[in-house]
């Protein structure tokens, strides 16, 4: 994910934010290895280093990874930016849910004002739990806890509601402290772009490496794991503060104002133009944009629009916004395969570490 950083002020309604991924200069770096790439391809020997004595510290347990007790599935990534994680969460502990399990979810709770572990309520302000896991409570209503380590957030997760038999992490492929049982690899359209670590490409570790599935949008990257399609797209309703819905089709009766905090803005407003409605302004900000100092200069006849990870942080200043919800359709076949490996977890749950 990238690094928020302080808070600009509000960009003009069709100029891309500073921030947003797509149009840094390192995102488009990261596509090719041009010569910019390999210009600072020294230092990503460096950090890959790094990488490399961290994870080997963990297989010696000078450092220990620890596992809290029930099965642990991580759900992550290997490149920065955001690969669309948190959906893949709310659709996996929805399908958990679906087949009698008590999922609970742990996370950093990235870019949080708040350091403590604490849970996150259904009416938690995103500011101090993070927009992700603030939407993964509301969505799926399972116990979401938020830690710096994540052990410390499934503790507490337990403690507080002992009949949760199953942890999904939101994150958390690289926090090695971690044990886990099963590991999901996320990948949007871009796959590990030039195949560079960082700062050179955008990998946060080499790969292919080992993990258990991989969930993919676009053509499928090298890995030996299987692989899994999983397609994006919106649903046909916008979400009122209330819950209330309304159909995407009433919406194409005049402009509306898109504003999108996410790691890729530019696919949001795609996704609303190709549903067809009529973008007065497509207004991309940092991702995890808090909203603290954003302005609604617009017309008040038009209405606001924005993505459901946004709306938790926009509603309580602007409730009038309208949260469009991402939906996924995943292959059939991923939620097969999880459920016959989840079938012995039941009754003898796993406690080895696959970092």
């Amino acid at each position: 994910m990238a690094a928020s950083g302080p808070q600009p002020p509000s960009p003009s309604a069709t100029a891309p934010a500073p921030g947003s991924l797509l149009t840094t200069g390192l995102a488009r770096i990261w596509r090719s290895r041009g010569p910019a790439a390999w210009a600072l391809w020294p230092l990503s020997l460096a950090y890959g280093a790094l990488v490399a004595v961290r994870r080997w510290l963990y297989r010696l347990q000078v450092l220990r990874s620890e596992h809290p007790g029930p099965p642990v599935i991580v759900v992550g990534n290997v490149i920065a930016g955001g690969a669309g994680k948190t959906p893949v969460v709310i659709a996996l502990v929805r399908h958990l849910q679906a087949q009698g399990w008590q999922p609970g979810v742990i996370s950093r709770g990235y870019g949080r004002s708040t350091h403590d572990c604490r849970a996150v309520q259904h009416d938690s302000p995103a500011r101090e739990v993070g927009d992700e896991p603030a939407l993964i409570a509301r969505a799926t209503h399972a116990p979401v806890f938020v830690a710096s380590r994540r052990i410390t957030a499934a503790r507490a997760l337990l403690a507080a509601h002992p009949g949760t038999d199953i942890l999904v992490c939101d994150d958390g492929l690289q926090h090695l402290a971690l044990a886990r049982d099963l590991e999901i690899c996320v990948f949007n359209s871009d796959g590990v772009g030039n195949g560079f670590l960082l700062p050179a490409g955008p990998l946060r570790e080499p790969w292919p490496r080992q993990v258990d599935w991989m969930l993919h949008a676009g053509q499928p990257p090298a890995g030996t794991a299987p692989r899994f399609s999983l397609q994006r797209g919106l649903a046909p309703h916008a979400l009122r503060a209330d819950g209330r819905q309304v159909p995407l089709t009433s919406l194409r009766r005049g402009p509306v104002h898109a504003v999108a905090a996410v790691a890729r803005p530019e696919e949001f407003f795609a996704m609303l133009r190709a549903q067809g409605l009529q973008l007065a302004g497509a207004e991309a900000l940092p991702d995890h944009y808090d909203f603290d100092s954003w302005r609604r200069n617009i017309d008040k006849e038009i209405t606001l629009i924005c993505t459901e990870k946004d709306a938790v942080k926009l509603w309580p200043r602007h409730p009038d916004a309208l949260a469009v919800p991402l939906e996924l359709e995943v292959d059939p076949a991923f939620f097969a395969a999880l459920d016959a490996r989840l079938a012995p977890l039941r009754a003898t749950p796993l406690s080895s570490p696959s970092a």
